[in-house]
């Protein structure tokens, strides 16, 4: 995409330019559109940040005037990516999404190296399982914690169960859980039966498929439990994450709380978090 950057009278002055109204800009180094609706990128990494698999950061694009307009993204690359990878909605009236879903290889963005977020393992108590609850973008920060070592060291099991209305929209999260099954170096790190570590649980809500159903309530019915074979959650065993819509968060946190699990922080682990900065339709 090209920027409403002020017409110069050189290279250098453009540089300049570019500086100004974006100081801190990093260049867009792929793109790919999952759907007509869903997109993700990857991005120069600065060298000064260091994060945590899990968090976000704020990123966008200057308007007309020049003036920045930011948004939360979780980063969907785990802490060792040399890049930054983001997973993002399309909103055609969204006042950044309706631009930033345009952007293509060499472009740039703002990116604010300032990570943040409650999606961390250290905010979690130690465990056996460890479940991932996301429905939409929500996926983007356990993109990040599915492709980190650490996660494996902390827990035996990992399940990632992921709504969206259609089919193609898990199509970003069902080939990332595929990679990871056949990653040479997690299987070296964790046995040929590391596939079995990892657990996609894929639902639709409006397209007809093979599993079917919200979250909570493939949750609260037991359902998920049946189908993979395990107990059902309880505040001993399992800990987890959730990252949604601000009623989908409500809605978890609650159907957790009811299978005895509480909301932990940074300052106080304990055995499930909610990420509260996920950017919803808005965008």
């Amino acid at each position: 995409m090209t920027l409403d950057l002020p017409v110069a009278d050189s290279p250098d002055t453009a540089l300049v330019s570019t500086a100004r109204l974006m100081p801190d800009a990093q260049t867009v180094t792929a793109v790919r559109h999952w759907t007509d609706w869903l997109f993700s990128f990857r991005v120069t990494r600065p060298a000064s940040l260091r994060f945590r698999s899990g968090e976000f950061v704020m990123i966008g694009l200057p308007d007309e005037r020049g003036k920045p307009v930011l948004r939360a993204y979780s980063i969907a690359s785990p802490n060792w990516d040399e890049e930054l990878e983001f997973y993002s909605i399309k909103v055609p009236d969204g006042p950044l999404t309706s631009r930033l879903q345009h952007i293509k290889a060499g472009d740039r963005i703002i990116l604010r190296p300032k990570p943040v977020g409650t999606l961390v393992l250290d905010a979690l108590l130690p465990g056996k399982r460890l479940w991932f609850l996301a429905t939409g973008t929500g996926i983007a920060p356990f993109a990040s914690l599915m492709r980190d070592p650490e996660t494996y060291e902390r827990y035996d099991q990992v399940i990632m169960m992921h709504t969206c209305r259609e089919a193609a929209e898990l199509n970003y999260g069902r080939e990332l859980v595929d990679n990871l099954h056949h990653d040479p170096l997690l299987t070296e790190m964790f046995g040929e039966d590391f596939a079995q570590r990892l657990v996609y649980y894929p639902t639709t809500t409006r397209e007809t498929t093979g599993r079917m159903g919200r979250i909570t309530d493939n949750l609260t019915s037991g359902k998920v439990f049946a189908d993979l074979g395990i107990p059902p959650l309880n505040p001993a065993e399992d800990r987890a994450m959730v990252c949604g819509s601000l009623a989908f968060n409500v809605d978890v946190k609650a159907v957790l709380e009811g299978f005895g699990l509480h909301e932990g922080a940074n300052s106080e682990p304990k055995e499930f978090v909610v990420e509260k900065a996920f950017v919803g339709d808005g965008i």
